[in-house]
């Protein structure tokens, strides 16, 4: 399958029971997450089912889509200029962008990796990365494997879950690679506890999973959600020194102050 292909089934599939439960519980946490980040320019790679930066107030704010989303899939509104171009070539500086939102872009990218090497070289320092995958631990990673077993048995049709291209990055094994990129985690939570269900009547049905789910479980939930930060070796220092002069010159002033009264 063609890397356009997969976006467009992608497209297709979260238009069933399963891919709009999903879109749920993904928008409320990116409404929640991006909508104090603050600064002047944010970007959201793909993905234009969800409406990442409605909740932002930056004042320039894009959606950007790859040929897959030109050539096969129907255009959709979104809060903010839409603009063509690879991913894996972004037409940014280095360190203009305040947040960047990569939904299931990893999973779908033609190369993950250098996908979110531009993403980290596009960041300022302190910018915010928000990715959003499936969890292949979950049980609908589970259930994708053992569709994709059970299709390689002679005279046994493909009955897979999800879309058949994904190729979905472990939540421990993206943390390796943020942590490469001196990106450092600073929220991650999952969600979508509910069985591997075609139904929305039955996923409904065990929508109560969710809270029992992040008690109990919560590394199993279909869906992980992250935020990660940009760090810059020395950036910490910098600022805690410049903090530190202002407190003794504060002081200075202050015991001067007492010396002239006396």
């Amino acid at each position: 399958m063609t890397h356009e292909a997969s976006i467009v089934e992608l497209a297709a599939w979260l238009q069933t029971p399963a891919g709009r439960y999903l879109l749920a519980w993904e928008q409320a946490q990116l409404d929640a997450a991006v909508v104090d980040v603050f600064g002047f320019h944010a970007l959201q790679l793909g993905l234009p089912e969800l409406q990442g930066l409605r909740a932002n107030r930056m004042p320039q704010r894009w959606l950007a889509l790859d040929e897959g989303r030109a050539l096969g899939a129907p255009p959709l509104r979104h809060e903010g200029a839409a603009l063509m171009c690879e991913f894996e070539a972004l037409p940014f500086d280095s360190a203009s962008l305040d947040l960047v939102l990569l939904p299931h872009t990893l999973e779908f990218a033609a190369d993950p990796h250098q996908c979110l090497r531009e993403v980290e070289r596009v960041l300022r320092p302190e910018g915010r990365l928000v990715i959003l995958g499936i969890n292949p631990a979950s049980s609908w990673g589970l259930r994708q494997n053992l569709g994709r077993l059970v299709a390689r048995l002679p005279g046994v049709g493909s009955d897979l879950y999800l879309p058949r291209a994904g190729d979905f990055l472990g939540y421990w094994r993206l943390r390796d690679w943020l942590r490469l990129l001196n990106l450092e985690v600073e929220t991650a939570r999952f969600g979508a506890y509910a069985p591997p269900l075609r139904s929305e009547k039955w996923l409904q049905r065990w929508n109560w999973l969710e809270g029992l789910g992040q008690r109990w479980w919560p590394v199993l939930g279909a869906s992980y959600f992250l935020v990660a930060v940009k760090r810059v070796h020395g950036m910490r220092l910098v600022g805690l020194s410049r903090q530190r002069a202002r407190i003794r010159q504060a002081r200075a002033a202050v015991a001067l102050h007492q010396h002239h009264k006396q």
